[in-house]
């Protein structure tokens, strides 16, 4: 066998073959990116050093380096390329043709796909065929006797100027996909829907935290309860009001009347007929014209007020921002702290995804100004691929964040936050309530015209009641008599 053949053939296809086969039946709950990454360094290095120690190596520089050279250069090369042309984004489906050209390490592709790490299509080659150079080099340097002849310098700079132009333009494909574009994040609970743990809202926890009423309750619903679902922040709320008004239900299917499916959803659920009532912020515009184009009229029933808080880092100084500043931070026009009373550092503004109740509100604020594009991240998606979402919010020191005051300070409360004031006025429970606050917003329970089922309006005019209004005000909300 040639030396050419043997060392693309078997040192770098069937020995990382054979290795990356075994991944498949090793890899188990370990931390995938950086166990197959140290494995392919490992095993590309004894490679490396065990080709090197053949009797049968070219005598000439050039012929002995160039094949082993080669296949890191192919695969730099071949990754800039696809950076070009997927922006970045492991996700693309382009990248399946990458880990193509990469036999050898199709069974790492495999896995990578499966778990949504992308990236390793990249690593897992690189690694091996970049520690299977230096294998290589470092057998060489102890190795006698030396190779004859001198390397060609026209085609050493030609290879190197190709090396270092594919690292370049790979590397700023991903610095600039960097700055709008963050690493995964995810929601750990509620099927993946929340950010937050509602298992101390869940009426099915017998040592659940939600408010009781202290005498029974003047409404009641038995056997054909409601269907209710709504926003993250509106959960304890309704749970709040099933939990005092339903009565003799089994706890352990509670779940299919008292569900969470997150803003977006709920509401469409609602509009399909799969849900009674609808606990969130005002529609959207969008959502709105989809109730019109479903012809379906909604009955928004206010039953609480809260406050729509931006809030920073404690480390940032600045402590509140005009409307007018909020709005130029998010067009674009404002990207820098200190054009704003604070330290030299760009701002990263956060949002939420398009149709949840905070992003809708801060489009009602941001009016005839166009947003600029929200910053997002990978996430791996359930049996493999990579998607890229809205990116949940970080508590960078130069980060700003929105969200509603009750989820913020409740039900996913950071002491390291700080709530600015806006045009002077500070949230808080005393402004809110009188509508001083300038971003203050209601609760609705959303229901539609044409439900059939006798117990809805009853059961939103008793929300808006003595005992409905108690619950709101105990789970944290501002409750409506205080307008």
């Amino acid at each position: 066998m040639g030396y050419k053949l043997r060392i693309w053939l078997f040192y770098c296809g069937i020995l990382p073959f054979a290795f990356s086969f075994v991944t498949l039946f090793v890899m188990d709950d370990m931390n995938m990116l950086p166990v197959i990454t140290c494995a392919m360094l490992i095993t590309g290095l004894a490679a490396g050093f065990f080709a090197a120690s053949s009797k049968q190596l070219p005598a000439n520089v050039s012929a002995r380096y160039f094949p082993v050279v080669l296949p890191t250069g192919y695969t730099l090369v071949l990754w800039a390329i696809f950076m070009l042309i997927s922006g970045g984004f492991y996700g693309n489906s382009l990248w399946v043709i990458y880990v193509l050209l990469h036999l050898p390490f199709v069974p790492i592709g495999f896995i990578a796909s499966f778990s949504g790490i992308g990236i390793l299509y990249f690593l897992a080659p690189l690694a091996y065929n970049a520690a299977f150079l230096l294998g290589f080099l470092l057998k060489e340097r102890i190795r006698k006797p030396k190779p004859t002849g001198n390397i060609n310098k026209k085609q050493l700079l030609s290879f190197s100027f190709v090396i270092i132009l594919a690292i370049g333009v790979g590397s700023f494909v991903q610095w600039h996909r960097s700055q709008t574009v963050l690493p995964s994040y995810g929601f750990e609970y509620g099927g993946g829907y929340s950010s937050t743990d509602l298992w101390p809202y869940d009426i099915s926890n017998p040592e659940n935290q939600l408010p009781k009423l202290s005498e029974p309750a003047t409404f009641t619903i038995k056997d054909k309860y409601l269907i209710l679902d709504g926003a993250e922040a509106a959960f304890p709320v309704y749970s709040a009001f099933a939990q005092a008004a339903y009565k003799d239900m089994n706890l352990e299917g509670s779940g299919e009347f008292v569900s969470f499916t997150n803003t977006i959803y709920a509401y469409e659920r609602l509009l399909d007929r799969e849900v009674d009532i609808y606990f969130g912020a005002e529609p959207s515009a969008d959502q709105l014209k989809m109730a019109e184009e479903q012809g379906r009229e909604l009955i928004m029933t206010p039953i609480g007020k809260e406050a729509f808080v931006f809030f920073v880092n404690q480390k940032n100084p600045v402590d509140h921002l005009q409307v007018s500043e909020i709005q130029g931070i998010y067009s674009g026009d404002i990207q820098n702290w200190n054009e704003v009373g604070g330290n030299n550092e760009k701002i990263i503004a956060f949002q939420r995804p398009k149709n949840s109740g905070s992003q809708t509100l801060l489009e009602k604020i941001m009016g005839d100004k166009r947003l600029i594009k929200p910053l997002k991240e990978d996430v791996p998606e359930g049996m493999g691929g990579i998607i890229e979402q809205v990116a949940d919010y970080r508590n960078y020191e130069n980060a700003l964040g929105f969200s509603f005051r009750f989820f913020a300070t409740g039900m996913n409360k950071n002491s390291d936050l700080k709530f600015l004031a806006i045009d002077g006025v500070e949230p808080n429970s005393d402004n809110i309530s009188s509508g001083t606050y300038p971003f203050t917003a209601n609760l609705y329970a959303i229901s539609l015209k044409d439900n059939p089922k006798a117990t809805v309006e009853p059961f939103l005019e008793w929300m808006q009641g003595p005992q409905g209004q108690k619950l709101v005000e105990e789970v944290g909300y501002i409750k409506l008599e205080e307008q």
